[in-house]
């Protein structure tokens, strides 16, 4: 059964970079999301299951998701894809229960890597 996976990000080049980075074979149903808001849509329509998240998007940044996330304990497990290399940025997000921080751009091999590191393939 394939996994319901968001990837959320405003540009569209980064949406289709993440989807084309994807392991071949893995069983995932893709919804694309340009902000926040329909982010957190998504995930509570049950199309987030698996989120891809980036930080800086308008109407409501990658910050606000996971806050949701958490006070709506939605179903969803997000790595977040960043470009923002501030520790601060990294350690915010996992303290808000990101598993996984992978900068952008993003790397086939690493996602890939983080994927099998935490059981997700």
């Amino acid at each position: 059964m394939a996994i319901p996976l968001l990837i959320c990000d405003d540009s569209n080049m980064a949406r289709k970079q993440v989807a084309k980075s994807l392991p071949s074979g893995w069983d995932v149903d893709i919804t694309f999301a340009k902000n926040g808001v329909e982010g957190v849509q998504a995930i509570r329509e049950g199309k987030g299951e698996m989120v891809f998240l980036d930080l800086t998007m308008p109407e409501m940044d990658g910050f606000g998701v996971l806050e949701t996330i958490r006070a709506e304990d939605l179903n969803a497990v997000v790595i977040v894809i960043s470009g923002d290399i501030q520790p601060q940025a990294k350690e915010r997000v996992m303290s808000l229960g990101a598993l996984d921080f992978i900068h952008k751009p993003i790397n086939a091999d690493k996602l890939s890597d983080t994927l099998e590191r935490f059981g997700l393939l």
